[in-house]
């Protein structure tokens, strides 16, 4: 394993030393630096442009210039990394512009890529599963709908139909019994086409789906929480529960008991710290505390699943460790959502779903109001980076679970008697994930180097934009700064991907 790394690595370096030199020679060789200056009417015109011909060493060969940048990217194996100046951004290093552009685009991505990838597998396992149903179908219908749809276009209806629509519903939240139907009729059929099975069992399905969600909206509605909304101890409670029985029904099966009954005591934990928890919120309200937390979270589903599991205590201590992280995730949330009505005062022209930029200016507040604040930005481009991978991962895990199923050691694994949940879950899935693997490592390479449409919609100031304006102004430090992050991070995920295939397939070794 180690060798083969080493060797990965050494033709990593070599790969990106090419690619750099080819790029920053076709970058230098189209671009005009001094454009603007030229253009200027400026009276010391010439010294400016004097200066910038001396700041940028425009009189040194290309060639001889690029080997004096590799010297300065050389210097980030040592923490010192020097890729040159970026005129174009007041004389500003272009590490520091990197910094701002690449954290901005990570978060984006990092949430984009989580959704896609839950919802993207769940339904394109759930299509493969009911193959040639209605719902197969007409899941497929819409994935190439969604696959085809231009993504200026994506956001702009987001704009209009999930910012400015939403927040006037915000601003005077009235649950209509219209909407009562309608939410309830379209949940209905969204289980009744998931859950299958006779015309009996759909319609049970879709009248307790109905029911369900029309009571609960219009419990909502009557209650007025999309005014001062929050989850409470109860909500939290009813969620964990919910989280481990569907968790241990993913990863064991409800038959094993000691499993669940460690998911279910993990509730009860949290349930039981839920309120000595919100002094520590509300005391000592940091990033640090979250991720301890957070850790500590995981920490208690294994201890418990430990203590608990009996003969599969690591099954149980893995399955109770995603309950307890999903528990504590819940309530954070929970925390998040009080400051809301605070947070809507403090922004009453722009609305809740923000439209544009990654940030407020000049919002004072504590760490809540942050991530309420990030979350009220992050929400539209997400959901719009999301739609299209959502659609492409629907297709590509569907193709490739179907494939799996059709194959002799599937079969012979039913054959054994094994349930369905073990034959999908533990089999089929597993060499399955491994053509996901390499396009999931891909996309995320793909979106680091910045979606320059979807970022220039939503005004978020991230590497497409970096990128785009590094060429427009011929800038070719600051092309060269967006080489290296996306270059890097592309071949690295390749390098992750071809690892998974070894962690997902036993019969896969790197040597």
């Amino acid at each position: 394993m180690l060798t083969f790394i080493l060797r990965r690595l050494g033709a990593i370096l070599l790969v990106l030393l090419v690619a750099s030199f080819i790029v920053y020679t076709l970058t230098a060789i189209t671009a005009d630096p001094l454009r603007d200056l030229k253009g200027s009417n400026a009276p010391n015109r010439q010294e400016l442009i004097d200066n910038r011909i001396e700041l940028l060493q425009l009189n040194v060969p290309i060639v001889a210039r690029y080997f004096i940048w590799l010297a300065g990217a050389a210097k980030c194996f040592i923490g010192q990394c020097d890729l040159g100046i970026a005129f174009s951004r007041s004389n500003q290093p272009v590490v520091e512009s990197l910094s701002a552009a690449a954290a901005s685009t990570i978060q984006l991505v990092t949430a984009a890529t989580i959704v896609a990838i839950i919802f993207g597998l769940t339904i394109g396992i759930l299509t493969a599963l009911r193959q040639y149903s209605g719902f197969d179908y007409s899941v497929t219908f819409l994935t190439f709908i969604v696959y085809s749809l231009p993504i200026f276009w994506v956001a702009v209806l987001l704009k209009e139909y999930g910012a400015i629509r939403f927040n006037a519903f915000l601003s005077d939240p009235v649950v209509t019994i219209q909407a009562i139907l309608i939410t309830g009729l379209i949940w209905g059929v969204i289980l009744m086409a998931i859950l299958g099975g006779s015309w009996k069992k759909r319609l049970i399905t879709f009248s307790a789906a109905f029911v369900a969600t029309g009571g609960l909206l219009a419990l909502l509605g009557a209650t007025g929480w999309f005014t001062t909304p929050t989850i409470g101890i109860v909500g939290v409670v009813i969620t964990g529960i919910g989280a481990a029985v569907g968790v241990t029904a993913l990863s064991t099966g409800l038959a094993n008991r000691r499993t669940l009954y460690a998911s279910l005591i993990v509730v009860g934990v949290w349930g039981a710290l839920y309120f000595p928890i919100q002094f520590l919120f509300f005391y000592v309200p940091t990033g640090w505390m979250l991720l301890l937390t957070g850790l500590v979270a995981i920490g208690i589903g294994i201890g418990v699943g430990m203590l608990v599991g009996g003969d599969a205590r690591k099954e149980a201590a893995r399955t109770a460790a995603i309950v307890s992280f999903i528990t504590y995730f819940v309530i954070v949330v929970d925390r998040v959502m009080l400051v809301y009505p605070a947070y809507v005062d403090r922004i009453p022209q722009s609305g809740v779903i923000a439209t544009i930029g990654s940030k407020t200016p000049g919002l004072q507040g504590d760490m809540w109001f942050q991530i309420l604040d990030g979350f009220a930005h992050l929400v539209l481009p997400t959901i719009a980076l999301a739609l299209v991978s959502i659609a492409a991962y629907t297709r590509y895990s569907r193709a490739s679970l179907l494939e799996v199923m059709n194959q002799d050691y599937v079969r012979t694994a039913r054959a054994k008697g094994l349930t369905e949940r073990t034959v999908v879950m533990r089999h089929a899935m597993r060499n399955a994930l491994i053509p996901i693997a390499t396009i999931i490592a891909f996309d995320i390479g793909a979106l680091i180097g910045g979606a320059v449409i979807t970022e220039t919609i939503f005004a978020w100031k991230g590497m497409g934009a970096l990128f785009v304006d590094g060429l427009r102004d011929g800038d070719v430090n600051l092309v060269m700064g967006f080489f290296v992050v996306t270059g890097v991070l592309a071949v690295i995920f390749n390098l992750i991907a071809d690892l998974l295939y070894s962690a997902l397939d036993p019969r896969i070794r790197v040597s």
